[in-house]
């Protein structure tokens, strides 16, 4: 058979990765690549730089690298820059959010310091924890949106980019319903320039972007492009997005045990999970209103997973209970904890418990960065809209409003590697006939 051409061009000169929100998440993710860069640290956790993937026969052993399989990014070309409500400089960032160690910090100290944000768009009422010095001023929504796409415009200039990808890496803002202002771009521009109440900070910075036709990704489980009016906006400017929320902690392991549990038929009768974490993050979910967001975020995993209405026997009534605690003390080291109460042959129970003392920013950090390059391949590849192959890296997935999101990990990671083999012309593999061999 005639070996197939790839769908994606190459990439040519430098990518510039702009990140709204420059706190713990975002320093890590800069300064990570920056040590990488260097050789001072692998990318450990990032499949566009460490990941492999099967191509052709099991017998063939051929498990090349994905960066030589679809034409990615070099890190060695890429620019950052962004938006934060507060001005320190990046190095200023890094050592206020205290993930990384002070000695790798200061051996990129230079490059860092470099680096400084642009002023935000924010407006306390959506973040009721923060209060933000460093912010944008307009009489509307609409001139905020015009002020960012300016600031891009600049930021392209200036460090010489060829193209630009947006990653959100704010906080969380309070939850919001999708109304009627979200469900045409008309609505939605008019509610720009009226200062409608719907409309967040996220989507601004989502609308700026997709009207560029610069790819977007929500790493929060604010709405932001999750909505049918820059869902049809990215469709009309060719843009892939991809959102919500980044699949860190906990929610990364009820993803991976929930499959195994309906794999094996095991019953589940109650899932409690509790959280505590001292970060930015921690601190803005301590209040109702933003912790919602979140919590509509993570509760949605399970029951898309086990699917109740098709196994009543083994999960119709199972309790799922989510939890989370401002601790200040534990800092950006979050503890996720799950006690998960399962029943086997002939309903006998049994118990799992789980004690995942993570790093929120250590987890995060390479989905930004796999976000950022992956969005990219997709744009190069003539992909616009929502890119469900991206599911992997997220804890609420976005999909078309008449699909449902996958959240088992295994799917989505199949989906992903599939859409990589099609981008890069290889035979796509469905188990089937010879793919067994």
């Amino acid at each position: 058979m005639a070996k197939k051409q790839g769908i994606a061009s190459a990439p040519k000169g430098k990518l510039g990765i702009l990140l709204p929100g420059m706190g713990a998440v975002a320093t890590t993710f800069m300064a990570g690549v920056m040590a990488v860069n260097k050789g001072l640290a692998q990318p450990i956790g990032s499949l566009t730089e460490m990941g492999r993937i099967r191509l052709g026969k099991r017998t063939s052993k051929n498990k090349p690298l994905i960066k030589e399989v679809v034409p990615l990014q070099s890190l060695k070309k890429v620019a950052f820059g962004g938006w934060d409500i507060f001005k320190d400089d990046m190095y200023d960032a890094a050592v206020h959010a205290d993930v990384l160690d002070i000695n790798l910090l200061n051996k990129l100290k230079s490059g860092l310091k470099k680096i400084k944000p642009m002023k935000a768009v924010f407006d306390p009422q959506y973040v009721k924890k923060l209060n933000g010095t460093h912010v944008k001023k307009g009489k509307t929504k609409m001139e905020l949106a015009e002020a960012v796409m300016k600031d891009i415009a600049k930021f392209k200039k200036d460090n010489k980019c060829d193209r630009l990808v947006m990653v959100w890496c704010g906080s969380t803002e309070i939850y919001i319903k999708e109304g009627p202002v979200h469900r045409t771009i008309e609505a939605f521009e008019k509610g720009l320039k009226s200062n409608h109440k719907m409309i967040a900070p996220s989507m601004i910075y989502a609308y700026a972007a997709i009207k560029m036709g610069i790819p977007y990704a929500n790493g929060a489980p604010n709405l932001s492009c999750d909505i049918p009016a820059l869902v049809e906006l990215s469709k009309q400017t060719q843009t892939p997005i991809a959102g919500k929320d980044f699949k860190t902690g906990q929610t990364l392991m009820k993803t991976i045990l929930a499959p195994g549990f309906k794999a094996r038929a095991l019953g589940v009768d109650g899932w409690f999970s509790t959280n505590i974490l001292g970060n930015r993050d921690g601190e803005v979910l301590d209040d109702p209103d933003n912790f919602k967001t979140k919590e509509v975020s993570k509760l949605g995993v399970l029951e898309q997973i086990l699917e109740p209405d098709l196994y009543p026997e083994l999960y119709k009534d199972f309790y799922h209970k989510v939890r989370i605690n401002y601790y200040p003390p534990r800092g950006d080291n979050k503890e996720g904890w799950d006690n998960i109460d399962i029943k086997g042959w002939l309903d006998y129970p049994m118990q799992i418990k789980v004690d995942f003392l993570c790093r929120d920013s250590i987890l995060a950090a390479p989905i930004v960065l796999d976000l950022a390059i992956f969005l990219d391949l997709a744009k190069r590849s003539g992909m616009s809209g929502i890119q469900e192959w991206l599911s992997f890296y997220l804890k609420s997935p976005q999909a078309p409003k008449n699909r449902y999101p996958i959240h088992d990990i295994f799917k989505q990671l199949h989906k992903l590697e599939n859409t990589l083999r099609y981008i890069g012309g290889k035979e796509i593999i469905t188990h089937l006939g010879q793919d067994y061999e």
